[in-house]
C-alpha cells in the first residue's frame, strides 16, 4: 500500500496488515494514518492523490464561509470514524489552482477520490453520521464495480 506523506509529500510503502500500526514517514517522521483532517496546499493535493491508494476525502473550503465552519467539526468527527479513509483540507482562497483544477464552485464542497480518480461529490453541510453513509455507500458502489 502506497501513502504520501501529508507534510513532505514522499510516497511511504506501507504492508497493508500495518496501517494502523501507527507508521510514519521515512522521511520526515510524519504520522501517515491521522486521525484528524489534514490541511494540504495548492500543488500539494494532485501529488498526495496520485501517490496514496487508500481512499481520499477532499473538504474545499474557505475561512470566512458560514457553512464550512459549520461543516468543519462534523468532517472531523467522521475521520475519526473512517480511520481508512484520508481525510483533507483544502483552503480555496488560498488554493486557487486546486479549486478550479476540480471545478469547485461552491463551498463546502467534498469530493471523494480513490487513485486520484474522482468516485464522488457532495457540496453543502452534512452530519457526520450522513458523511460517513455517504462514504460507504460509494466504497462499497466502487468494490461491486466489474
Amino acid at each position: 500500500m502506497y501513502l504520501a506523506c501529508p507534510n513532505c509529500l514522499a510516497t511511504n510503502r506501507i504492508p497493508s496488515k500495518r496501517l494502523h500500526d501507527a507508521p510514519v514517514c521515512g522521511s520526515c517522521k510524519t504520522p501517515l494514518m491521522f486521525d484528524e483532517p489534514m490541511p494540504l496546499a495548492d500543488t500539494a493535493l494532485p501529488v498526495y492523490l496520485t501517490n496514496t491508494e487508500l481512499p481520499v476525502l477532499v473538504d474545499f473550503w474557505a475561512a470566512w464561509c458560514g457553512p464550512c465552519k459549520a461543516m468543519a467539526p462534523q468532517f472531523a468527527k467522521a475521520a475519526l470514524q473512517l480511520p481508512d479513509v484520508r481525510f483533507i483540507k483544502v483552503d480555496s482562497d488560498a488554493a486557487p489552482q486546486a479549486s478550479a483544477r476540480y471545478a469547485i464552485r461552491s463551498i463546502p464542497t467534498l469530493i471523494l477520490f480513490n487513485q486520484n480518480h474522482e468516485l464522488a461529490r457532495l457540496s453543502g453541510t452534512t452530519s457526520a453520521t450522513d458523511l460517513i453513509y455517504w462514504v460507504n455507500k460509494e466504497l462499497v458502489a466502487l468494490r461491486q464495480k466489474p
